[in-house]
């Protein structure tokens, strides 16, 4: 299993970062989770400089494409050299989109007829776009998934989780991450916002 979290110059680290985290809480052969940017280095919009793992044409044939967000996300979806290279296809991948990744699936055609959630300040863009956006954390149809806020990247990482390896091995990756002390009450509200989309 092969998960690829799109993180492109100037993300936002909680988002590309929290579910990189969380979805290496899956320790099993075979199970890998990748950076994958346009150029070899990009840096987060508080200077934080990461290394990619795998370019775009290799995510794109990922088995999981998970796409970040951060503050230049309306240049990414007007450079054409970069969108060109995002062949992504439901039918044979999951395809989740965090804050203003949304704006980038919306590009792609992927978002047609589907309802999305996305961050306050990109929400007015992807409506420009067609798409209608929930006042909710998280949404899925199928195998495309959207969320809005930036802690809401754990449901994002959840969501594929229990879609590949169970609800129970998602529970007990957010189990992992969560507060000593509030560990019930934060599986419990994560998991029941991916629970109505599995």
């Amino acid at each position: 299993m092969h998960i690829a979290i799109l993180t492109f110059d100037g993300f936002n680290e909680l988002d590309s970062l929290i579910a990189l985290g969380i979805l290496n809480r899956i320790k099993k052969p075979g199970w890998r989770v990748s950076i994958a940017s346009p150029t070899e280095r990009v840096e987060s919009m508080n200077g934080v400089v990461l290394e990619r793992h795998i370019d775009l044409q290799a995510a794109s044939r990922a088995d999981v494409v998970l796409v970040g967000s951060g503050m230049k996300t309306r240049d990414v979806v007007a450079d054409d050299s970069i969108m060109a290279q995002l062949q992504l296809d439901p039918s044979r991948q999951l395809i989740g989109a965090q804050c203003s990744g949304a704006l980038v699936l919306s590009k792609l055609g992927l978002l047609n007829g589907v309802l999305a959630c996305t961050d306050l300040t990109t929400k007015p863009w992807v409506q420009e776009t067609g798409v209608e956006v929930l006042d909710q954390a998280f949404f899925a149809q199928g195998n495309v998934a959207t969320a809005g806020g930036c802690l809401a990247s754990s449901y994002l990482a959840l969501w594929v989780i229990a879609r590949t390896e169970g609800i129970d091995a998602a529970a007990s990756a957010m189990h992992y991450v969560a507060p000593v002390g509030e560990k019930e009450r934060y599986v419990t509200l994560a998991i029941s916002h991916i629970e109505p989309f599995l």
